[in-house]
């Protein structure tokens, strides 16, 4: 994934359907902080994985084939459907 990693315009829109907000991780390791009404919540994503918006840009660039985001997100879901807390509950629903 990189150093730095810039957050998705699918998890922005995401958050604000959640009605949180936002912001790049304080954390080195990770990739998004959640605050709801300016009060921190959690910190969500591993910089060293990547997520559905990075995989559709990567689809849209033509560097992985069509599809691929779709899948990846079924799969990712599956594997975190029994997921607990915040910081689980967040990571799925703003980064997938």
């Amino acid at each position: 994934m990189g150093k730095d990693y810039l957050i998705t315009e699918h998890s922005y829109r995401k958050a604000k359907e959640l009605g949180v907000e936002i912001k790049p991780a304080e954390n080195k390791h990770k990739k998004i902080d959640v605050f709801k009404n300016g009060k921190y919540i959690t910190t969500i994503g591993s910089k060293n994985y990547k997520d559905y918006g990075t995989y559709l840009a990567m689809e849209a660039k033509g560097e992985v084939p069509k599809g691929y985001s779709a899948d990846r997100r079924r799969l990712y879901k599956q594997r975190h459907k029994y997921d607990k807390g915040d910081a689980g509950f967040y990571a799925n629903r703003i980064l997938w």
